[in-house]
């Protein structure tokens, strides 16, 4: 029986990290993490039946500004509510397209920023709905499609001096041969990850050495510091993690976009000897030339991308020579498809994808790009991770899960995106019993 899609919910979650200073970073210092969260609804024609379902996107962002997003997803209320659910990658490309490409919405950006994020929270959803419906997680869903299926996913305007449909075609094609066996090494020994979760800026030292010394011995080979606040407090901490965790395991740095290239320059001059693997977001995320110059005035290699706004800007990127690590967002572009087309514009390049996963279930969303990246478009896992952050996964049905410092292939079928309801009842914001008691001990503070 054919099914449509009948009810649009958007909530504003938000979780208080900031208490504990989870998230800080040089250009964040009080995160508190949180998802402007749509729920699309669907049950069968002609009346419910018990076999409803329902597809779950988000936005993440870091508190203030949280109902800007969610009223951005609503405003695309419109486009969904009646609509069929999306099955077949032709649906899931229409559906893109008209969030995308409408003329008055598009103004607001063009493909970036608010409207385009809150594109891609609902693009994202259609896909976790599509995906359920053929019983399938995200990651096989995409990496079983035809390379012409997945092609047609992609908008290829303003790419195709760079990368045309043709040469996508062919990079999909070349994979195609080896898909069913890296599945199966997939399942059988995870992808692999590095942590974050030592190096939050507001974390003392001591804090710091110990977290670091656990990711290790949880067989993280890779952890991340955060940098910019002040020279010497780095390169105190740098060398303090580096003697905790021994030469062989990586450390990158990640500033957060906190410097001018100069500054940025001199920073990791400074912090070179303690053999950073790379730095993470030096400058401003829209400036190209000043990433190529980073990468070309001091030795350390060069990563950014999760602020990045579409695949525009990652295309002039990878021409331009600017970056060694290319680092999707799961919410932060329009979703599959348009990160789809960034990892294309990748694999021409040569340049491996590290996702950022620092965030409220961004870790549950990428690690389904990565491994369809793995199985059916680069067909390596060489000198790729995925972020990995030990917080606020026991709020998701289908938590990540990680096995000796890898990620877990997901099973179920979906995008690992359901929230659990007594999760988003507890943090909805401001009426949600987590935010009316900190209200009431900020008041007795008063």
């Amino acid at each position: 029986m054919s099914q449509t899609v009948t009810d649009f919910e958007v909530h504003d979650i938000r979780f208080p990290t900031s208490e504990q200073l989870d998230g800080s970073d040089a250009m964040n210092p009080d995160p508190d993490y949180s998802a402007a969260y749509v729920v699309l609804s669907a049950v069968p024609v002609g009346g419910a039946d018990g076999t409803d379902i329902e597809g779950h996107g988000f936005c993440f962002t870091i508190g203030r500004g949280n109902e800007v997003m969610a009223a951005a997803i609503e405003a695309l209320r419109p486009y969904v509510v009646g609509r069929p659910v999306p099955r077949t990658a032709a649906d899931l490309a229409a559906l893109h397209r008209e969030l995308t490409h409408d003329s008055q919405l598009r103004w607001l950006g063009p493909e970036k920023g608010v409207m385009h994020m809150a594109a891609g929270a609902v693009v994202n959803a259609a896909w976790d709905l599509a995906a359920k419906q053929a019983g399938r997680p995200v990651w096989q869903f995409l990496a079983e499609m035809t390379p012409e299926e997945l092609v047609s996913l992609v908008d290829f305007r303003y790419l195709t001096d760079a990368l045309t449909p043709d040469e996508a075609l062919a990079i999909l094609r070349a994979a195609e041969p080896g898909r069913a066996e890296r599945a199966e090494r997939l399942r059988a020994e995870g992808y692999p990850a590095y942590t974050t979760s030592p190096g939050w800026l507001g974390y003392t030292d001591d804090k710091l050495v110990r977290l670091a010394k656990e990711a290790v011995a949880d067989g993280f080979t890779q952890i991340k510091l955060k940098v910019g606040g002040n020279l010497g407090d780095d390169v105190r901490r740098l060398a303090l993690a580096r003697e905790a965790v021994g030469p062989d395991v990586r450390i990158a740095v990640d500033a957060n976009q906190r410097w001018d290239v100069a500054d940025a320059v001199k920073w990791m001059t400074a912090l070179a000897p303690y053999d950073p693997h790379w730095i993470e977001e030096p400058t401003s995320p829209d400036d190209i030339l000043g990433h190529a110059a980073v990468r070309a005035g001091q030795p350390v290699k060069v990563a950014t991308g999760e602020h990045v706004a579409n695949r525009v800007v990652f295309k002039q990127l990878l021409q331009a020579g600017a970056v060694d690590f290319v680092q999707i967002d799961a919410a932060r572009v329009a979703g599959v498809n348009e990160n789809l087309a960034i990892l294309l514009l990748a694999a021409k390049y040569g340049v491996p994808v590290c996702p950022h996963a620092g965030g409220v279930g961004l870790c549950e969303l990428v690690q389904h790009l990565s491994m369809f990246d793995y199985v059916a478009v680069s067909g390596s896992w060489e000198n790729r991770v995925i972020e990995y952050v030990d917080h606020l996964h026991e709020h998701f049905a289908d938590p990540t899960v990680i096995e000796s410092g890898r990620y877990a292939a997901p099973s179920s079928p979906g995008f690992s995106a359901r929230m659990l309801p007594g999760s988003i009842a507890a943090h909805r914001y401001p009426e949600g019993p987590v935010w009316q008691a900190r209200r009431t001990t900020e008041e007795d503070d008063r």
